[in-house]
């Protein structure tokens, strides 16, 4: 068997230039700029945007809403959330559909780098070229060239210009 047949890539994802996809990859309506690459057991749904330059590590979730700039690079196991209050069912009891609940949009700067096994709530943005270190949750936005870290995540340090 190919690595091909291992990958779920829907018509409706548009992707750039040389973008890399590993096997077990579920991606439906979303959008990964050129030379991005995607590993092992990943899932982007409909209406994420992945940049340019990326790198998106093995078992990351990025769901509808997520915004991901260039080069940006995103660590094993990270999952992103896109409503704060999710519920099963409606207050009538029925399963819930799209139009029950409203997806909270996130965004990933430009050159910022997010842990592995990080979570990264909705209505947040992660500033440019900021570290989040492994394990974070991160619950508000974090400011551009930063390292931040822990639950929740705080800003430990600035980062110092080389």
């Amino acid at each position: 068997m190919s690595e091909k047949d291992f990958r779920c890539i829907a018509d409706s994802v548009k992707l750039g230039k040389d973008v890399r996809i590993f096997q077990f990859t579920n991606l439906y309506g979303c959008t990964v700029g050129d030379n991005s690459k995607v590993g092992a057991f990943v899932e982007i749904q409909k209406n994420a945007e992945i940049g340019k330059n990326c790198k998106i590590s093995s078992h990351s979730f990025i769901c509808e809403g997520v915004k991901i700039e260039d080069n940006v690079f995103i660590g094993h196991g990270v999952m992103f959330i896109n409503d704060k209050y999710p519920r099963a069912t409606t207050e009538g009891g029925e399963l819930q559909t799209e139009a029950d609940w409203r997806v909270e949009p996130t965004l990933i700067k430009r050159g910022a780098s997010i842990g592995t096994n990080s979570v990264v709530l909705s209505n947040v943005t992660v500033g440019e070229n900021s570290i989040i270190g492994a394990g974070s949750v991160v619950t508000k936005d974090i400011p551009d060239n930063v390292i931040a870290a822990g639950n929740p995540c705080r800003v430990l340090r600035k980062i110092e210009k080389k």
